[in-house]
């Protein structure tokens, strides 16, 4: 509640506050026209009731006397009709109101979540469900709808309504009425929570194993490729269905434990009704009450238990609800691993020398991924970065990217440590081809401009020329409007580089990353993409990570990583002169018939 007060009271929702306060006049005028109304129905029973057991009249006073009976019960039937029409009223010009309130709350919710775990680090990020992720978000944000529809303006109302009734009842009736309806509901109230606790626990089971099942189900379809090369649809098949059959089980115990809940709730209820009635009949046979009042009481319980009636269904969704927020709001309290500082200053670039200084890290779960590594990139220079598997080398450009701080040592982009900069100037200052460019399920145009949303046609077409992508992109029927499927599957590998380069080379980066950028490409693709990429390195810093020693060999300068550290470090010809573990890969490579060793990259 808390949480919920405090996001309507967040200046976000500050041009609400008129209709936040008229929903709640609405609301309080609503319950007592629905106190009312009862009594108004009583009065007119008793105007003709006292009509009709009046002695005969003289023959002089009979119209006189049937016209105040008449006059006295269609003035109390008009106002019932008046005040039960005002109790459903004004409630819909409430909800009418307040929807937008409601949809903004939600708006700023999902938002505000949604940008938080785009701010999360990227360790978070490699250990998220997405499904699972998305449930929450979704879930949350409806939390609050639903929390501010029900508590707000149902549950909280029906105590408010309890209370005038007993009111009501205690001074127009006797105090025996308030008494029975308040232990009616009471007792209502008290069996439908702890029913519905126990249903909750049941829910509870039911949510996780929906969550599980959508998360498994995105994981499978995001995978496709993978489940048709392992020939594993049967597989994945049998695991969903494995997770659903625990949903289906939940399912059912939901629905039985519901019976349970409507029976009791419908005993106790009738139980209220017929105390009421019976102490309501007793009291009008020994002349206390008069008929009308017998009507009034009854319809003034009857009213009371109409909100009452998805009191179950409410509570236990309220329950959940807050569960759902709790779950946000714990994802909301995450933190960064990696945050600005807060004297952080934008990146003051002045040429894009990068130096990493006895830098030293470890990943969870190992003892060291780059251990005092020091190097130097001098601006405008081509440096490549070699090595075995599990040397450290993608290490290196994701502390370069400052996806993580180093444990010890200094990263330092023109002499700058990068843990007193800006992540987002930081960032923008570098751009990267990766082995794999995954591209977002949008146009050529959306994925190319995607690191300078505000580049002209004129400079979009210029980068597709330079990464060697102009030909393709005029043979398209839509242009640069086709759409390239999700992660960008309807494209070929080297298609998919391009793109990459492309988007590169109008991003504009002081520095540029190429991360085993053609490793994955056949020799002619090759050809193609390492031309883009030598457009692409013009002019500015460039940091390789390459597989294929071909990439490197015309590079300023080499580093070869072993065991997470600096083993050699020179040119290409200088490398094989000292006859180390360079000369030992490019001896490999070209004893495998690699073709592109015969290339002279970039």
């Amino acid at each position: 509640m808390g949480r919920l007060f405090g996001l309507l009271a967040s200046p976000e929702m500050a041009r609400w506050r008129v209709r936040m306060v008229a929903a709640l006049v609405l609301t309080v005028v609503a319950k007592l026209f629905a106190v009312s109304a009862p009594v108004f129905f009583g009065d007119g029973i008793n105007a003709i009731a006292a009509h009709a057991a009046s002695p005969d009249p003289a023959p002089a006073a009979v119209n006189t006397a049937a016209s105040g009976a008449i006059e006295a019960f269609v003035i109390a039937f008009i106002a019932y009709a008046a005040a039960r029409f005002l109790s459903v009223g004004a409630p819909q010009l409430r909800d009418a109101m307040f929807a937008p309130v409601s949809q903004d709350a939600q708006r700023l919710t999902s938002v505000k979540a949604f940008g938080h775990v785009q701010g999360l680090s990227i360790g978070f990020h490699q250990m998220k469900r997405t499904g699972a992720l998305n449930r929450i978000i979704d879930r949350g944000a409806r939390a609050v709808d639903f929390l501010m529809r029900f508590l707000i303006f149902n549950i909280a109302p029906t105590l408010l309504e309890l209370v005038l009734a007993a009111g009501v009842l205690s001074v127009n009736y006797g105090w025996e009425f308030a008494v029975i309806a308040t232990a009616t509901v009471g007792v209502y109230m008290a069996m439908t929570w702890s029913v519905t606790d126990w249903r909750v626990k049941i829910r509870r089971d039911m949510n996780n194993a929906d969550n599980e099942a959508n998360a498994r189900a995105v994981d499978s379809l995001i995978n496709f490729e993978t489940v048709k090369a392992f020939a594993a649809e049967q597989r994945e098949t049998e695991a969903y269905d494995s997770v659903m059959q625990r949903y289906a089980t939940a399912a059912a115990k939901s629905q039985s434990s519901l019976a349970v809940l409507n029976g009791g709730q419908a005993l106790v209820m009738n139980a209220g009704l017929l105390a009421m009635a019976l102490m309501a009949g007793w009291k009008a046979w020994n002349g206390v009450l008069q008929p009308g009042d017998v009507a009034a009481v009854t319809l003034i319980l009857m009213n009371i238990y109409q909100p009452l009636n998805i009191l179950g269904w409410a509570y236990r969704e309220i329950k959940q609800s807050a569960v759902d927020m709790e779950r946000l709001f714990d994802t909301l309290a995450l933190k960064p691993d990696v945050a600005d500082a807060a004297d952080a200053a934008p990146l003051a670039l002045k040429g894009g020398a990068v130096s990493f200084d006895a830098v030293s890290f470890a990943h969870d779960g190992r003892v060291r991924s780059v251990d005092g590594v020091s190097l130097d990139v001098a601006p405008g220079s081509f440096v490549g970065l070699c090595g075995p598997s599990g040397a450290g080398k993608s290490t290196i450009l994701r502390l370069l990217f400052r996806f993580y701080d180093p444990e010890a040592g200094r990263v330092m982009i023109d002499r700058q440590d990068l843990r007193h900069v800006t992540q987002s100037s930081l960032r923008d200052a570098l751009g990267l081809v990766p082995q794999d460019v995954v591209l977002f399920n949008d146009t050529l145009r959306a994925n190319v401009i995607y690191g300078r949303p505000g580049a002209s046609e004129a400079e979009v077409l210029d980068a597709l020329e330079r990464a060697q992508l102009g030909n393709f992109v005029r043979q398209l029927p839509d242009g640069l409007e086709t759409r390239v499927g999700e992660r960008g599957l309807k494209l070929s590998g080297g298609e998919k580089q391009r793109v990459g380069v492309a988007r590169a080379i109008l991003k504009n980066p002081a520095v540029l990353v190429l991360d085993e950028a053609t490793s994955a490409l056949d020799s002619e693709t090759e050809k193609e993409v390492q031309a883009a990429l030598a457009e692409a390195a013009r002019g500015r810093t460039t940091i390789a990570v390459a597989h294929r020693l071909s990439t490197i060999a015309n590079a300023d300068r080499i580093y070869v990583m072993e065991a997470g550290a600096i083993a050699e470090a020179g040119t290409h010809a200088e490398l094989l002169a000292r006859d180390g573990l360079y000369a030992r890969m490019w001896k490999r490579q070209s004893e495998a018939g690699d073709p592109a060793m015969a290339i002279d990259a970039l």
